[in-house]
């Protein structure tokens, strides 16, 4: 009877923490799409709800332009989730329909680069909870050398691009580079 019990037990636990996490990461995905800006390389889909003509399904290329059924070439690149439905919604509102019920979602983040001290570094996909340690370890980890106290990144959205010293627990942003400093023993 105790083993069946622990086993149950056991099981509930590794639902909670599997439940747990997904929502965190939920929330925190949520938190990032609201004062996201877009930018080059994010992958989006924008719908209007009862009309199939005006799904579109695009990636933003260096220009931040797409082109909108109706609209025509709209700049998107620096604009959040919800000024882009604003201006598709006030766009279509009126001439082409009655009321809008526009959604835009983000498909793919722009990917986020790591070099430096790492064993294959380059430009990979962005998954939100992304951190430094993750990021390495996409990278296939750090190389003998790799210093794990000088770390540094430019934010994706820093204009100034600013080095940032980071730790390994830091999260990242979509667009950032992540250099890792060699260790001098």
């Amino acid at each position: 009877m105790q083993r069946s019990a622990l086993r149950s037990v056991a099981r509930l636990l590794l639902v909670l923490v599997t439940v747990g996490l997904s929502v965190s990461v939920s929330a925190e995905d949520k938190a990032l799409q609201s004062d996201y800006r877009l930018g080059s390389g994010d992958k989006i889909l924008i719908n209007v709800y009862g009309e199939a003509d005006l799904t579109v399904d695009t990636q933003l290329g260096d220009s931040g332009l797409i082109n909108y059924p109706f609209l025509g070439e709209l700049k998107v690149a620096g604009l959040t989730i919800a000024e882009l439905e604003s201006l598709i919604h006030k766009g279509l509102l009126g001439d082409y329909l009655v009321s809008p019920n526009v959604h835009v979602s983000i498909l793919e983040y722009r990917p986020f680069f790591i070099n430096g001290e790492v064993e294959r570094p380059g430009g990979f996909p962005y998954q939100p909870g992304m951190t430094v340690s993750k990021a390495a370890a996409l990278a296939q980890g750090f190389t003998e050398r790799a210093s794990k106290t000088k770390i540094f990144v430019v934010r994706g959205d820093d204009a100034s691009q600013t080095k940032e010293k980071v730790e390994l627990s830091t999260l990242l942003r979509p667009g950032d580079v992540v250099t890792v400093e060699e260790s001098f023993f």
